[in-house]
């Protein structure tokens, strides 16, 4: 037995901004700007859960002070808010036709904008209160075109979510999907925290549970359930409630138990969430009847009965007056099945689902009272039912899929295809086979892609790797002949006398000895590169008239614990000298800055005043140290989801002259391990 009508009772109300945190200050100010004063009152309303006393002592302080004012009536729908909250709705109802009053008068002042959202906020979720869910769309419909008109994006994302549960309520579950996905496009839009999105999981798992695709069901109330801890009283009720209904319609009931137990210990501590209280019990005397523990049942289902009875909500009377029904068979009392039967309401609109249940039970009744004809007509009704809940089931979830990506332009039209492909199945009464072999070819084809893809990527990375490894080895070839320099430094070295000299000679052993351990290393910390650079120019100055070599370094940078690619100074301060400085005639300056930038990189700049950069020069190289960098970074870029950024460009300089700027863009976290 299916307890799917029991959600259509469930209040699942989203109280438009009017629950979080309050302000601490006792003395309200009245002459603050109206930006201001809206931020006060969108904080203030923040949160009624244990404080609603507190709050209610602020808002009426402000009445006091703002009479017949647009603030009035936003604090008189405050008001009305916590009243609702409380459950005190004919109270709310007063007070917010005081406020429908007031906006009729002043229908034009584009700040009764964000008055209207607020008011048909609160009349949608008295209506689910009332279960009128036709009035309890239109209202937030309504809200939501006075919300988009105000400008007041705040509340955006709870009127969306009030959508998404009427549509819900109404079992229109493609809507209630589409509308709860909206909510998460606004709060994304706002950048809110991630703590607020959990209305909208598990508004989208109720939704996967109406249409029985557990998987999911589960996955958007896992989400949800991390901010446990954060959701309000009520909020957690609707958590653990409706995710106990996802075990009972997997027949788990021992499961459910656990949740709805869960609940009810919750809600018994706030005298404030009466409905809540109730709502919980209706669904413990169910599942203690269907687990045949009749006494329970019946404790908790007469418990419930005198209060929804009290507020009138003939749909809870007609569910629970379905279980009565059943709960006395069960106990082999079939006169009081027919009491019950005789003094039980019957709504104007019956939802098919609950109408399922009473006739199964109906069935039961006629059966024990040896009535077959009529048990077998309302076994009948029942397979009717049965194909219509589940046809519109899979109408539903046909719909569902087709606006979830119709959210996504760019899968559109492919998913709309797919849809209307699986209709056609579906229509033909294949749904399980062509759903399987889909299933499988999808999976297939996807492990083939992502195979293939996985080991072109390995190859092209491998040939890079090796490509680039050549390149260095081929950079230093051309620099230098590293067995025959040592050959003659080893000789040089032991017959040298002057200091100068023996110091030359040492720093040219240094340079040679990090240039061979540079090739094999792809990152080096940022005081070994700035070191290595600084005795080459050393070594490179002394052959050079008027050179002069500007280093700017930013203070604030750990040097040893930079990392940046290894030779990405040096080739650029090696091809500045031996391409535009070492040939140029009069003043040659070569400037290396590197410094940190706000947004957590570090900028390194080579440039000089060479000339710059001239494609026929003919002092121009091989090209093999750039094509070292570039295909560098190109390897190390494709691991991290942060590039670093390469610039060559001629500048002209202050004195007139030209020059060749490279500049590289570095992330500060940047990873340079190959994976």
């Amino acid at each position: 037995m299916k307890l799917k009508a029991l959600l259509y009772i469930v209040a699942m109300c989203v109280m438009g901004g009017c629950l979080g945190g309050i302000f601490s200050c006792n003395r309200i100010q009245t002459n603050r700007p109206e930006e201001d004063m809206d931020s006060f009152l969108f904080d203030l309303s923040a949160s009624m859960g244990d404080t609603s006393r507190d709050v209610v002592r602020k808002v009426d302080s402000m009445l006091q002070v703002t009479t017949d004012s647009f603030w009035y009536y936003r604090c008189l729908l405050l008001k009305s808010k916590i009243a609702f909250y409380e459950g005190r709705f004919d109270t709310s109802i007063v007070m917010l036709k005081q406020v429908e009053r007031f906006g009729n008068r002043f229908a034009e002042d584009k700040r009764v904008f964000s008055i209207w959202a607020d008011f048909f906020n609160m009349r949608g979720n008295i209506y689910g209160r009332k279960a009128q869910i036709d009035s309890m769309i239109w209202a937030f419909e309504k809200s939501y075109y006075y919300v988009q008109k105000s400008g007041n994006a705040r509340i955006m994302p709870d009127i969306c979510l009030n959508l998404a549960d009427a549509y819900v309520r109404d079992g229109r579950y493609d809507w209630g999907a589409f509308w709860y996905r909206r909510s998460l496009s606004v709060m994304d839009s706002l950048r809110l925290p991630d703590y607020t999105r959990f209305p909208a999981y598990y508004g989208l798992a109720q939704v996967e549970m109406e249409l029985r695709n557990f998987k999911d069901c589960d996955y958007y109330y896992d989400l949800a359930y991390q901010y446990f801890d954060r959701m309000r009283p009520y909020e957690k009720h609707i958590y653990l409630n409706n995710r106990g209904n996802s075990y009972y319609f997997r027949d788990d009931y021992q499961t459910a138990l656990t949740y709805f137990r869960r609940s009810l210990a919750l809600v018994s501590q706030y005298p404030e969430l009466e409905f809540e209280r109730n709502l919980t019990m209706v669904n413990l005397g169910e599942v203690f009847m269907l687990m045949n523990q009749t006494d329970s049942a019946t404790y908790y289902l007469k418990l419930c009965y005198d209060y929804f009875h009290r507020t009138g909500n003939v749909s809870a009377l007609y569910y629970i007056d379905t279980q009565l029904i059943e709960l006395a068979l069960k106990q082999g009392k079939v006169d009081l099945a027919t009491r019950y039967l005789k003094q039980a309401v019957v709504p104007e609109y019956i939802e098919p689902n609950m109408l399922h249940i009473r006739n199964r039970y109906l069935e039961h009744y006629f059966a024990e009272k040896g009535d077959f004809r009529t048990a077998y007509r309302y076994q009948a009704e029942n397979e009717k039912i049965d194909d219509s809940i589940r046809s519109e089931r899979i109408r539903m979830r046909a719909e569902e899929i087709a606006l979830k990506y119709k959210q996504d332009s760019t899968l559109m039209k492919k998913e709309l295809l797919i849809q209307q492909q699986e209709n056609e199945v579906l229509r033909l009464h294949q749904v399980t086979y062509g759903l399987a072999s889909g299933l499988l070819l999808v999976l297939a084809v996807s492990a083939l892609v992502v195979i293939y893809r996985k080991r072109k990527s390995d190859r092209e990375q491998w040939n890079l790797q090796r490509a680039i490894a050549a390149l260095r080895l081929e950079n230093a070839r051309n620099r230098i002949s590293p067995h025959f320099i040592f050959n003659v430094l080893n000789r040089e070295l032991a017959s040298t006398q002057g200091v100068a000299q023996h110091n030359k000679l040492m720093n040219l052993a240094k340079l040679i000895r990090w240039n061979l351990e540079l090739t094999d290393k792809e990152a080096v910390s940022l005081a070994e590169e700035l070191d290595f650079v600084d005795t080459y120019v050393a070594l490179e100055s002394e052959g050079m008239e008027q050179f002069e070599y500007i280093r700017r370094i930013d203070d604030a940078l750990s040097l040893p614990h930079v990392r940046i690619p290894s030779m990405l100074i040096q080739i650029p301060v090696e091809n500045a000298i031996k391409h535009a400085l070492r040939a140029k005639e009069g003043a040659k300056i070569l400037w290396v800055e590197v410094k940190a930038m706000k947004n957590n990189e570090l900028e390194v700049i080579v440039c000089d005043n060479g000339g710059g950069y001239r494609r026929n020069s003919a002092f121009k190289g091989t090209g093999t140290g750039l094509k070292v960098i570039t295909q560098t970074i190109q390897m190390l870029n494709a691991c991290n989801k942060q590039p670093i950024v390469l610039t060559v460009e001629n500048v002209s300089l202050e004195n007139g002259e030209q020059g060749c700027r490279i500049r590289f863009t570095i992330p500060l976290n940047y990873s340079y391990q190959l994976r």
